[in-house]
């Protein structure tokens, strides 16, 4: 098949993309960062992910059987927001449709509500309805925080416990996390691509803990 990865040279669509090129698929990625390095050396064909330009976006997606999403703004730098990702991300699942695309797997977040009055919860839940108002078929999955060598939270975290004589918890520190690893992720999300049906699934990790517990055990971890 032709699969399209938003961001395979970057976190979690990197892991997507190996596996996919490791079962000998056609693979190619949307990338706004045209200059970052390339990990899989020429493998993956880069193609602009322009927003501004649906058509050519149609013409990028065409003849693709899956898209994988995983695009996202973490934070709100200049004009790049999280409210300006919802509308990206309608007019991208949009020229999937419109391109013929069969089938989109999207990545989401855990608990994402509508009538959050946090924009990272209301723009994932935007996404969604995005995806499935599109006529493609779907499968939704919805990570919890992610982990693996590239991540920031955790690595932020541990670089925080390192270089600082304390830690602030917000709050209690009580709420509950399910870490997922990046890699069971990607696994999830290849297996995804191949099924038929449509569908949304909560990809959280086997464990659970608090955020200080969490934040303990990544101290035990490093030594601090």
């Amino acid at each position: 098949m032709k699969i399209v990865v938003t961001g395979a040279f970057s976190y979690s669509g990197k892991y997507i993309a190996k596996h996919l090129l490791e079962r000998g698929e056609e693979v190619y990625t949307l990338t706004n960062h045209p200059n970052r390095p390339d990990p899989f050396s020429g493998k993956v064909k880069a193609l602009p992910l322009n927003f501004a330009n649906e058509e050519e976006l149609v013409n990028n997606l065409r003849g693709a059987d899956v898209l994988v999403n995983t695009y996202w703004v973490r934070f709100d730098k200049g004009s790049n927001t999280q409210p300006k990702a919802v509308e990206n991300t309608k007019v991208l699942v949009n020229a999937a449709a419109k391109a013929g695309v069969k089938r989109i797997v999207h990545i989401s977040i855990t608990n994402p509500s509508a009538d959050s009055h946090l924009p990272y919860f209301w723009g994932k839940a935007a996404n969604e309805k995005a995806v499935i108002d599109s006529g493609m078929s779907y499968a939704i999955l919805r990570p919890t925080v992610l982990f693996g060598k590239e991540d920031i939270l955790i690595n932020n975290i541990a670089w925080l416990l390192r270089s600082l004589p304390i830690f602030g918890l917000p709050g209690n520190g009580s709420y509950k996390l399910s870490p997922v690893y990046v890699d069971d992720l990607a696994k999830l999300a290849v297996e995804s691509i191949y099924a038929k049906d449509s569908y949304i699934w909560d990809a959280v990790g086997p464990d659970e803990f608090s955020f200080k517990e969490l934040v303990e055990l990544i101290g035990q971890t490093v030594g601090k």
